[in-house]
């Protein structure tokens, strides 16, 4: 008995150590293709409003360093700024709701095509806000958004409750800034900044432990598909929460042109 139980206690110790190591190899997954996907929204904005180049023939410039590509000029000064404007929220919609019907390759592509769409819809921040300020709140948000994943995965304490509440105040700030687009309330615009950098805090950490607490639940079966595709939508939540915690602490800290 002495013998089987030491064999048995080998066993889920060697599992545990199984678990674990998937769950790093998971995770630094979720975190590398966020990471990429932030790489390739940068590099759509700043292909369209933040060249400070003068030599090219499509450039035009629109003040002291911002210039306009070819591209910039057919989004900004066309109805075409609306799609951009929406087509993120509408391609989140879509994505989530298909996601179950692609393969993991599938998914990934779709995401970073997703990344460059976000990249074209924020791409106004280089003509509103000086280049210093934005790289300045980058690192803020990157320091921030680090502290509060790295809270949600190692806390002992269950935060899944948080969920229906922070959904709830998701979709109050869109149906806030949708209304204020149109009423250009710089009180409301304040108040949806504040709620915006509460709301994606705590949703920064809630998703990282929804993240590791959904590895653990299907480890058992290691589906490399499923875990896959899993590790696609963990990086598309905190990619999110990382976009929207940055563009509302810009609202604060970037010095506008």
């Amino acid at each position: 008995m002495a013998d089987y139980n030491t064999i048995r206690a080998g066993a889920t110790g060697v599992r545990t150590a199984q678990i674990d190591e998937g769950l790093r190899a998971h995770m630094n997954k979720v975190y590398g293709t966020m990471s990429v996907g932030m790489l390739i929204t940068a590099l759509a904005a700043w292909s369209i409003s933040g060249l400070a180049v003068t030599d090219m023939p499509t450039a035009v410039q629109i003040g002291a360093d911002k210039y306009l590509t070819g591209l910039g000029q057919a989004l900004y000064t066309s109805p075409l700024k609306w799609l951009i404007m929406f087509a993120p929220l509408l391609f989140v919609f879509g994505f989530s709701a298909g996601i179950n019907r692609m393969s993991a390759a599938t998914a990934q592509v779709v995401f970073y095509a997703f990344a460059a769409v976000m990249g074209l819809s924020i791409s106004s921040i280089f003509l509103v806000f000086t280049g210093i300020s934005i790289v300045q709140t980058f690192l803020v948000t990157a320091i921030a958004f680090a502290g509060l994943s790295l809270w949600g995965y190692t806390t002992k304490k269950d935060i899944s409750g948080w969920g229906s509440f922070l959904i709830m105040g998701v979709i109050g700030l869109v149906v806030a800034s949708i209304v204020n687009i149109f009423l250009a309330s710089p009180a409301i615009m304040f108040a949806i900044s504040a709620l915006g950098i509460l709301i994606f805090a705590g949703l920064t950490a809630y998703d990282t432990q929804k993240i590791k607490t959904d590895y653990l639940q299907h480890a058992h079966a290691m589906d490399s598909e499923w875990l896959g595709k899993s590790a696609i939508m963990g990086a598309l939540n905190l990619y999110l929460d990382f976009i929207n915690l940055f563009m509302f602490l810009l609202q604060f800290l970037g010095n506008r042109e």
